[in-house]
């Protein structure tokens, strides 16, 4: 049986063409190799920042190329997450 794939997915179809049947955590991956705003925090409401973040510390970890040219990007989306967050918090 195929792996639960949560229904964000539908929005954003061609993050993993490849391989449709990719679980949640390759697609949080690829989607964080890859960073775009509007995706990032799809994927924010959709599973919660801590998730992401975790996917992220796994990803640095590992140290390839591709997380080091995302890292910058990767850090100013999060930084501006949850700075929204933040503000929706204290009504700003």
């Amino acid at each position: 049986m195929p792996p639960a794939i949560h229904p964000i997915w539908q929005q954003h179809p061609g993050l993993v063409w490849s391989n449709r049947q990719a679980d949640d955590t390759v697609r949080i991956r690829a989607a964080l190799s890859r960073p775009r705003f509007n995706l990032l925090l799809d994927l924010t409401m959709a599973f919660g920042l801590a998730r992401l973040l975790d996917e992220w510390a796994i990803l640095e970890a590992e140290g390839t190329g591709e997380t080091r040219r995302a890292a910058p990007i990767v850090a100013r989306i999060f930084r501006n997450i949850q700075e929204g967050f933040h503000r929706a918090d204290t009504g700003n």
